[in-house]
């Protein structure tokens, strides 16, 4: 029996050993590794919709965890105040008076104009530094097959809505698995059952389990809480149906009501933190630059925005240049590296983003791109951070420009192009409700002269279009 217990314990102590040895391993591993990327790119969000950005109706406790653990930022903003440009700035690192897509463009089939072979996207630099490479969700930036579409900018895998009015479903009946299309047979027959959301969600969860060896790149861009608001009618839905003790209505129908809007957010907080848990759960969190931000502002118009209020008291919403359809939240984790609990003022955009990940890999940024680098301000380095001389959007006749604290808003007459110019003081005048563009004149000047030089004309998208004349 003597001999038998000492056996016991010379093979607990080898395990323990060999388990403590694998385990210091495992950690090495991943301390040398380069940081696993994850880009969560939320679809009309706005900005005072989550808890930990002063949301008092929408529960988010993951990305509220996430924000307490990493830095939340107070001045970043959009590429464009809706989806097609916006995301075109993201991948490109250019602003809109510079980027191929300046709108929302519809084809007479599937898909939405394609950005041009020529332009670098985020993927693409990331898998110059041998990072597999993944989208999922909403894509809208080249229709199948062409140049524009994932797999021709960089991305080993996709799979979600390559078009974006083929988005305007959660109970579509195919969706796309890089260029091929895969049928839904939940969705064949009424009542349908795939959720399209869950069908994206496990796939960016798969794909962070077969990279689970490499640096990867995770680009998360589901369609939530964009409108429709059709989705299952379970748990989550009957929560705020009793948390805000409004309607519910037809959980089927594509019909807006408040507890069918909170749900859509609360299932992409949901998510958020299934996907931590993934993180964890294979030893990756530690590893991981996660940064979460919406795509515009919140669709929502102030009539049905009252009661959530989504907006908060921003001027204006989605499709607007003012800060209601621009600001965007954003919040950026990184363990041991991002300070837990910080905040930055830093004034910023999603062009950013590419300038910012080339850094980090080491890998040259493309030419002439707009955005600057804000690795600096995510390592605690402040005073290495470089500065925006401004930010500049285009769309609808409307230029949106943010100098420092002051912010103009040009509008053009289509009759005659003559423009109109509103300036706000954002520090002390966060809504833009008091303009002072006539009490500042040399102010004034100085944006319209920004106005004309950011701005590169467009065939594809002209920016000023004259009145149709009357026959």
């Amino acid at each position: 029996m003597m001999k038998l217990n000492k056996l016991y314990i010379a093979v607990a102590a080898l395990l323990i050993l060999v388990i403590g040895t694998s385990t210091k391993k495992d950690k090495e591993i991943q301390k040398n590794n380069k940081p696993n990327i994850i880009y969560i790119l939320a679809d009309d969000m706005g900005y005072f919709e989550l808890s930990c950005y002063g949301g008092k109706v929408i529960e988010t406790p993951n990305l509220d965890k996430l924000a307490k653990e990493g830095m939340v930022f107070s001045n970043n903003y959009c590429g464009s105040n809706i989806c097609a440009p916006s995301r075109c700035a993201l991948m490109t690192g250019k602003h809109t008076g510079h980027t191929w897509i300046r709108d929302n463009k519809e084809l007479p089939f599937e898909g939405n104009e394609p950005i041009p072979d020529s332009d670098v996207t985020i993927a693409e630099i990331l898998k110059k530094a041998g990072y597999a490479t993944g989208a999922f969700g909403k894509w809208g930036l080249g229709y199948p097959g062409s140049e524009g579409s994932p797999n021709k900018q960089g991305f080993d895998q996709f799979y979600g809505y390559n078009c974006q009015r083929h988005a305007h479903t959660y109970y579509t009946n195919y969706m796309r698995d890089n260029d091929d299309s895969v049928t839904l047979k939940g969705n064949l027959i009424a009542p349908f059952s795939d959720y399209s959301a869950d069908f994206i969600h496990a796939k960016a969860l798969d794909f962070i389990e077969k990279n689970k060896k490499k640096p990867f790149f995770l680009y998360f861009a589901p369609t939530l809480p964009h409108s429709p608001y059709h989705q299952p009618d379970d748990k989550i839905l009957d929560y705020y149906t009793k948390k805000t003790g409004k309607p519910k209505g037809d959980a089927s129908s594509e019909d807006f009501s408040i507890p069918k809007y909170a749900s859509l957010t609360a299932r992409l907080d949901k998510e958020v933190g299934e996907i931590i848990a993934k993180l964890k759960q294979l030893n990756l969190l530690e590893n991981t630059l996660i940064i979460f931000t919406s795509d515009n502002g919140t669709a929502l118009r102030p009539s049905d925005d009252e009661y959530l209020r989504t907006g908060g008291d921003l001027h204006g919403r989605k499709g607007e240049v003012y800060e209601g359809g621009i600001k965007s939240p954003m919040i950026a984790f990184w363990k041991g590296k991002i300070v837990a609990g910080s905040q930055s003022s830093l004034i910023s955009a999603s062009w950013d983003i590419l300038p910012t990940f080339a850094e980090l890999v080491k890998v040259k940024s493309p030419e002439n791109i707009d955005g600057i680098s804000i690795l600096p301000t995510l390592l605690g380095n402040p005073k290495m951070q470089q500065q925006h001389d401004y930010l500049y959007w285009e769309r609808n006749q409307s230029q949106g420009i943010r100098k420092g604290d002051m912010k103009a808003i040009i509008s053009y007459e289509k009759t005659n192009q003559k423009p109109t110019i509103e300036i706000y003081n954002l520090v002390n005048d966060p809504n833009e409700k008091n303009n002072i563009a006539s009490t500042m004149p040399q102010l004034k000047n100085e944006f319209l002269e920004i106005a004309k030089t950011a701005h590169v004309e467009s065939d594809l998208f002209p920016f000023l279009k004259k009145a149709k004349k009357s026959k």
